[in-house]
This record gives structure tokens, sequence and C-alpha cells, in this order.
């Protein structure tokens, strides 16, 4: 092979282990290793691991061809993204991956239109993310004895943040201690967060209305390119 061809493959394939995006003007879930098994999907993505900003983009999967239904400014972790198996607890890194999305939750009511399952916020909620719970990473009404309060979320507590919220299913369905909890789509506040993704409650509000069940929607979050890149998920 020709030392100027050769050099060439080589940056191709260096840039596809990397991460990094295909041409312009193809839909990134088309990018994408993976985009879940439904007709829905949120991506969250950050220009890089260090970021606490970059854009939530919500999409549809219509004849075959992804199309977006609206985006929104996002906020990130206080110290940027981490790959999700790799990521700690109490470290207010957001996890990178494609995850499920459980169910939705909120002390406001529903937003007229909504049809995926929505939880109401009541006083004696919480979320455990006490690592020696036996309700580690769990919703519980009221707080369970071995859950720890110092080490668990009143979610009453939170007011505007928790407003409207989507659990996010990373560390979820076989939690593993010390790897984190309480990981959200919410509204977003004053500035970064501990780990979950924000968005204004605007968009919040309209995501929940879109999101269908029979959609089966997903949320990829992950960086533009790089190790964490979110078209490697």
């Amino acid at each position: 092979m020709r030392p100027a061809l050769a050099a060439a493959v080589s940056v191709l394939v260096c840039a596809s282990l990397l991460g990094a995006a295909p041409a312009e003007g193809t839909p990134l879930p088309d990018r994408m290793a993976d985009t879940g098994p439904g007709s829905q999907l949120i991506t969250a993505v950050a220009p890089e691991a260090g970021s606490t900003t970059g854009t939530v983009t919500w999409w549809d999967r219509r004849d075959g061809h992804w199309v977006s239904a609206g985006s929104a400014p996002a906020r990130f972790g206080a110290n940027g993204l981490v790959e999700g198996a790799a990521r700690k607890q109490g470290t207010k890194t957001t996890p990178t991956g494609l995850f499920t999305l459980p169910y939705a939750f909120g002390i406001e009511a529903a937003p007229t239109g909504t049809t995926y399952t929505y939880r109401p916020v009541r006083e004696d909620s919480w979320w455990c993310q006490d690592d020696d719970s036996s309700s580690y990473n769990r919703w519980t009404e009221p707080r369970p004895a071995d859950c720890r309060a110092q080490e668990a979320e009143h979610l009453m507590s939170y007011g505007p943040l928790y407003a409207h919220a989507l659990v996010i299913g990373f560390n979820y369905h076989k939690p593993v201690r010390g790897r984190g909890a309480a990981i959200f789509l919410h509204v977003r506040g004053k500035g970064p967060t501990a780990g979950c993704v924000s968005v204004p409650e605007d968009a919040m509000r309209r995501i929940l209305v879109w999101a269908k069940a029979r959609g089966r929607p997903h949320i990829a979050v992950g960086t533009e390119s790089g190790p964490t890149a979110i078209t490697r998920y």
C-alpha cells in the first residue's frame, strides 16, 4: 500500500475508534451504534467530557428515518461526563451510555397530553442512594429503615427541579452499589447538575407529552467525539 493511502486509512480507523462523526447532514441516531429497540430516542450531547452544557434532542423514527421532534439546551454534571460503566457515586459526573427510561415523575401534575407512566411525588417519596440498603437506587414510600436519610433524596425537597422528570435507567435494572443512583432527566436549575441531565421546564414538559410507551424511548448520553462519543453507544 502506498504511504499516502496507508496514512489516510490509518486516520479513518483512528477516527472511527474515537467516535468521530461522519459527514454532516446525517441524523445523529443514524450514526450511532445502537438506538434501542423502539421508535423514539433522546440524545444528550456535550462537546467534550469536561463540559457541563450541551444539547438534548428528541427523535422519532418514521418510515425508516430518524426525524428530530425538538431540541433544547442541556446541562450535565458539575464534573462533566464519564463512561457509565466506570462511574463512581458522589463524583458529580453524568454517566454516558444508552439507557432505558423506566417512568416519569413530578411534584406537579403531568402535563396535559402525557400518556407515559407518571408517578406523583408525595411528602413521603424518597430515592434511596444508600449502598447498604436493600432499596438502593429505588423510589421508596416511605423511606425504609435501612436507608439513611443523609444517603437519600427527599424528592419533594427539590422543588422546581423535580416539577417534572424522567428516570434514566442508569444502574437501575441490576444496580451495582457504589456506581451511582438517582440519575434523572429533569428541569434545570441555576447551574450544572450533580450527575443528572437537565433542560428548561418547557422542554421537559414537551418531552413528557412526546414520550409514548409504544415508542419504547431510550436516552443516549455522550460527547461529540472521543472515548465517550455518543456514536459509540
